[in-house]
């Protein structure tokens, strides 16, 4: 846990969330801010600044968060329709959360490009 990084503050509870899931690796909670109708965030408990820094030995964890992801979106109604799971990475990515963390996006229509 880095204890400046505001999604550690989530896990440990020092901030409130509207937790989705629970496991001991990861933590899903709906974002304050959403961009569509369902917008929940899927993190590891795990402190990673971002998916460039991890290592082949975190590909499990990975896998672990894009599973999550999936299921959450089955559990929100909208894996019929369509979802988007998305990772943004660094400044120019648009992420400004640095700690490694998905959206899962769903509830309308996506454009593209989407940036």
């Amino acid at each position: 846990m880095t204890t400046g990084c505001l999604f550690c503050r989530i896990v440990s509870r020092d901030i409130p969330a509207a937790v989705v899931y629970e496991d001991e690796q990861i933590l899903a909670f709906d974002d304050i801010n959403p961009q569509a109708p369902v917008h929940t965030l899927v993190i590891p408990k795990l402190h990673l600044s971002s998916i460039a820094e991890t290592t082949p030995e975190d590909a499990p964890l990975l896998g672990q968060l894009i599973r999550v992801g999936s299921q959450i979106a089955r559990d929100k109604g909208v894996a019929e329709t369509g979802y988007r799971l998305v990772a943004n990475t660094g400044r120019h990515g648009g992420q400004s959360v640095l700690h490694l963390h998905l959206h899962l996006l769903g509830g309308r229509p996506m454009q593209w490009p989407p940036g």
